[in-house]
């Protein structure tokens, strides 16, 4: 879906660089953080359509580490948010894939929690 600069103004305000240079951009309606996500998700799509994916979920949310207190304080919950997950017809796996520019020492924890805890190797792309 082509979206003309006004309405991508109003649906996401004047576009701003961020601090990864990636460009917002809005594909079958949805607002990926890049164009490489939005290109990565068609071909999903496309490879959903004949039969070898199935069940391509956007945004999926992993618990890493839960809510808790210690000495009187309250930790947030810890949570890794995969780009996409999918099951693949051809090895019968689940697949975690996250689109990455730049791996921050935060992402490169929690891909390592996410192995260790869930036994979920992430790929990126």
């Amino acid at each position: 879906m082509k979206v003309d600069r006004e309405l991508y103004e109003k649906l996401v305000g004047k576009s701003k660089t961020n601090k990864y240079h990636n460009i917002k951009t809005i594909y079958d309606g949805i607002l990926f953080d890049s164009k490489k996500e939005s290109q990565i998700f068609a071909r999903l799509k496309l490879m959903e359509k004949v039969c070898l994916i199935k069940d391509l979920e956007l945004q999926v949310e992993y618990e890493l580490l839960p809510k808790f207190e210690l000495n009187g304080k309250t930790y947030r919950k810890t949570t890794y948010i995969a780009d996409f997950r999918y099951f693949s017809n051809e090895d019968n796996k689940i697949h975690i894939i996250d689109v990455k520019g730049v791996k921050t020492d935060i992402y490169k924890l929690k891909k390592k929690l996410m192995a260790y805890i869930h036994k979920i190797e992430i790929e990126e792309l």
